[in-house]
């Protein structure tokens, strides 16, 4: 049996792997990308799915496409949106800008799919492309991929991430530590502070999502080739939207004005620095936690994270922060990522951007390692670590800084010297101050106690 099979298009004839779903077009863009080896993400390829689907199921609505037609391109496109025929969409990230050769993909796949025996007819453009262009489909998956991602994936996580931190943070309220300033000791917090304001972070993360994804989910589908809808039913949009809506329960709907969603790629833009965002933030905790966990002899000792794995090849015993770790390389690539979909989306010349398959593969790696980092560092980091309160207490009755709490009484400059000479000579405030004021143990011990201190006012 043959390895090969000859498929043609507009432009020839070629050589098709001889078990490949895809024709002519796909296996042109094989040959002509081999660029990264790296195809198209799956939730991608879903989107895709989905959307040749809902247009199907539009077309049919607007009796533009016979039922039978109609029925078969369904079932197939569902297949694709059920991630069943990953392996058939071979097209590099790295190929033309509108993300031609992808849609082309799509319709041959599906086409093939539809009608293995080639008896219905299927054509993969006058049937599963009908009333659509490669410029509006593309555009449309970047956004359907993203809002389904960031819904389904990321967004579960920052709620889950969100408990943890808060079920520890009430754990937590009432253990005092010396806060830091610029690194260097300050007045006492708590723990639980330090985790509320973690918290606070990654809910401030999770309403800004929201707030992106409204604008993401106006599709621009039925603009097809440069925003006008030629080609296409005027209710195609609205129709193709809805049903989207109704196969994912996400509220997608119909762009009031194409050209945008086609010419630019500002919602993708706008998603990416959220995201970048959240990195921002997830960096911030991510190196707290090295901190904290630093030591655990000479550094501040603070908690004790989860041992998980040997952390040297030559030292015996040594056990590094690796959740964390993991956590702030994932950040640093979404901040990199951000920069990519940020030059991408500058690519928009006159009515097309030209980087779509970029856009939408970098923002779906951003989103599905945010995810999955998120999880890790909620279940393996901040759900798990040990609290070393020895330490904290230790740290605590040597901070001269505490004696902040006495300027309303002493004044700064006094207060400045006490902390100097404890510094000095290695004492706790409490007994310096002791020697340097009229105020007694009883009210020293009340004025300086750091726990009191932690809850702030006069």
């Amino acid at each position: 049996m043959s390895e090969f099979r000859i498929e043609r298009d507009s432009m020839g004839e070629l050589q098709v792997p001889a078990d490949a779903l895809w024709g002519a077009q796909t296996q042109r863009a094989v040959n002509n990308f081999p660029v990264s080896g790296r195809p198209m993400p799956a939730t991608f390829i879903r989107a895709l799915g989905l959307i040749k689907r809902a247009c199907a199921e539009a077309n049919r609505d607007l009796d533009l496409l016979d039922d039978g037609l109609a029925r078969a391109i369904v079932t197939a496109a569902g297949g694709v949106a059920d991630n069943a025929h990953d392996g058939q969409f071979p097209v590099d990230v790295y190929q033309t800008g509108s993300g031609t050769s992808s849609n082309m993909n799509a319709n041959e796949v599906i086409a093939r799919l539809a009608d293995p025996d080639g008896k219905l007819g299927v054509h993969p453009n006058d049937h599963v492309n009908m009333s659509q262009s490669s410029n509006d489909v593309i555009p449309t998956a970047i956004q359907v991929s993203a809002c389904l991602a960031t819904a389904e994936h990321l967004m579960p996580a920052l709620k889950h991430l969100h408990q943890v931190l808060s079920r520890r943070a009430d754990e937590l309220v009432g253990t005092a530590k010396t806060g830091r300033t610029h690194l260097m000791d300050a007045m006492p917090v708590t723990l639980g502070q330090e985790l509320e304001t973690w918290a606070s972070q990654i809910e401030s993360a999770y309403d800004r999502l929201t707030d992106a994804l409204a604008r993401l989910r106006r599709l621009p589908q039925g603009g097809t080739a440069v925003g006008t809808g030629i080609n296409a039913h005027p209710e195609f949009g609205e129709r193709v939207a809805a049903h989207l809506a109704r196969a994912t329960g996400f509220e997608f709907e119909s762009a009031t004005n194409k050209f945008e969603g086609i010419a630019s790629q500002d919602a993708a833009v706008e998603l990416s620095g959220q995201l970048k965002t959240l990195a921002v933030a997830l960096m911030k905790i991510g190196n707290d936690l090295r901190w904290m966990n630093s030591g655990p002899l000479a550094g501040l000792g603070e908690i004790e994270l989860e041992a998980l794995q040997p952390g040297s090849s030559i030292m015996p015993g040594k056990v590094n922060p690796v959740i964390p770790e993991a956590v702030c390389m994932v950040a640093a690539r979404v901040i990199g990522n951000d920069a990519t979909v940020t030059v991408a989306g500058q690519s928009g010349n006159f009515q097309l951007n030209v980087m779509l398959p970029l856009v939408g593969a970098t923002l779906l790696e951003s989103l599905e390692i945010l995810g999955n980092a998120v999880r890790l560092l909620a279940d393996r980091a901040i759900a798990t670590f040990k609290v070393r309160e020895d330490n904290l207490e230790k740290a605590l009755a040597r901070n001269p800084i505490l004696v902040t709490a006495l300027n309303r009484v002493i004044g700064y400059e006094k207060g400045a010297a006490a902390a100097k000479q404890a510094y000095r000579e290695g004492r706790p405030i409490i007994d310096v101050a002791e020697e340097l004021t009229d105020l007694s143990r009883d009210e020293l011990e009340k004025l300086l106690d750091p726990l009191k201190l932690t809850e702030g006012g006069l």
